[in-house]
């Protein structure tokens, strides 16, 4: 008993501190609080960037590019890249996507285009089927996080 009440000091004087953690910095384009969208385009906690999911929109519209898995692949990738470049980070520092398709019948098409954008260090992915949910009836939204810094990451 007489050991514990020893640390009661500390403990009462560490108990009013803040928790410490990562500093965080909220990426919100103007586009996206002009549109009044509830989310953060992308949040960097750390050495990280959280990518909120894209569409294949034309940037500062709420229009999906034309043809279909495809091109709107390319322009979500597009999108991603645009992001990450504003936030110290580039597409070759992606360690793990999260693919949403509107039908998974169009996987294939969708790597097609997905591979071009990462000839080297494929991130980990995750691909699920959500049918016809997406917003705008789009056929894809891809969300990524990559780690903070402007080249790939060293080779070991």
């Amino acid at each position: 008993m007489r050991r514990c009440i020893g640390w009661l000091p500390l403990l009462v004087a560490c108990a009013g501190q803040p928790a410490q953690g990562p500093a965080l910095h909220f990426d919100r384009s103007p586009e996206t609080a002009a549109a009044g969208l509830p989310f953060s385009d992308a949040v960097r906690a750390g050495g990280l960037v959280f990518v909120s999911g894209q569409l294949g929109v034309r940037p500062g519209t709420n229009e999906l590019v034309p043809g279909g898995i495809e091109a709107e692949t390319r322009q979500c990738l597009e999108n991603v890249r645009a992001i990450l470049e504003r936030n110290g980070s580039s597409l070759a520092r992606v360690v793990k996507c999260t693919a949403f398709l509107a039908d998974m019948d169009e996987w294939e098409r969708m790597n097609a285009v997905y591979r071009g954008f990462f000839p080297e260090g494929l991130p980990a992915r995750s691909a699920l089927g959500v049918g016809d949910r997406l917003a705008f009836h789009a056929r894809i939204e891809l969300e990524c996080i990559a780690a903070v810094g402007a080249g790939p990451p060293p080779a070991h």
